[in-house]
């Protein structure tokens, strides 16, 4: 069971492995693009090139069908990866092993559907993917084995992400055989050091210039590709895709607003933040337009130090 690309390894390393894969569950297609042609997901065009039966009810529970399918196929496991759906406790009994979820991130640190950005966005240095026996809460039940892996100093979280399901998926080929055989111990989720990573909303992009320059450097390299750091510029919303907390040496005084343009130079646009901080915008975009260096959107825009982002 699972939906995005996130969860396509952990599926070719399954078939890889030599497992049968007697169904795929995924979401249904969605509308994409200018034109809104619906999309498949990734996980549905990786299991019908490998003749697996694909499953995209639009909700499990109380459906009947879906209950019908799941009892007569009486699989030995479930395996979920980012399937963007909360199984039923009827599914969650029925396979001898369980269902087992990937998941990324090394809980109980970040629960929740957005792991990847939140733990870029707090500013995190490590996680991981943890392997884990499915419960009825959110990412509560048993933790049956974990690895971690650093995140760099300007990852993105589509970068991460694409690291972790790489791992996730070696993780899980390492952990089947051993939970086929009974030898991983589960471990019970300590609740106390839970965190959550709530699904993300368009507010959440949205700088807020009082943050200091890493803070906001962290949510810009943690809300991609959705729904991205923006501000305002002159009416028109401005994103931007890539900045870096700096002390150059400019100066910030205390009176100096968050979001105010201190200097522009080749290496990109220099932002007070809160902190006495200064931000280096490298890349932006506003809206209608592409994506640009910071400094040619600065010239194009006939942008001076003094004017004020978020006006």
């Amino acid at each position: 069971m699972g939906t995005p690309q996130f969860s396509v390894p952990s599926l070719q390393r399954l078939i890889d492995d030599g497992h049968q894969i007697a169904a795929v569950f995924t979401q249904p297609d969605k509308p994409a693009g200018r034109g809104k042609h619906l999309q498949a997901p990734p996980i549905k065009t990786l299991a019908l090139q490998h003749s697996i039966p694909v499953y995209q009810p639009q909700k499990i529970k109380n459906n009947e069908e879906v209950r019908s399918v799941f009892e007569t196929i009486v699989p030995d496991a479930c395996i979920v990866v980012a399937y963007g759906k909360i199984l039923p406790e009827w599914m969650l009994a029925i396979p001898r092993l369980g269902c087992i979820n990937v998941h990324a991130s090394l809980l109980p640190k970040y629960r929740g559907a957005a792991p990847i950005n939140w733990a870029i966005a707090r500013g995190e240095q490590v996680t991981g993917v943890t392997i884990m026996q499915m419960d009825p809460g959110m990412d509560t039940g048993p933790m049956l084995i974990q690895r971690s892996i650093e995140i760099g100093e300007q990852t993105t979280a589509p970068e991460l992400a694409d690291s972790l399901s790489h791992l996730g998926a070696n993780l899980l080929s390492d952990a089947l055989p051993l939970i086929g055989k009974g030898s991983l111990t589960a471990k019970t989720q300590s609740d106390d050091q839970a965190t959550n990573a709530p699904i993300l909303k368009r507010e959440d992009g949205l700088i807020d210039w009082s943050m200091t320059a890493a803070e906001i450097a962290n949510r810009v390299r943690g809300f991609q590709p959705w729904p991205a750091s923006y501000t305002s510029f002159r009416g028109a919303r401005l994103t931007i895709w890539r900045a870096r907390s700096v002390n150059d040496g400019a100066a910030v005084s205390s009176s100096t607003s968050g979001g105010t343009v201190l200097n522009i130079s080749e290496e990109g646009i220099t932002i007070a933040c809160g902190g006495s901080t200064t931000l280096l915008v490298q890349e932006a975009q506003i809206e209608g337009k592409r994506r640009v260096a910071a400094r040619e959107f600065a010239n194009g825009a006939r942008l001076k130090p003094g004017e004020k982002l978020s006006e």
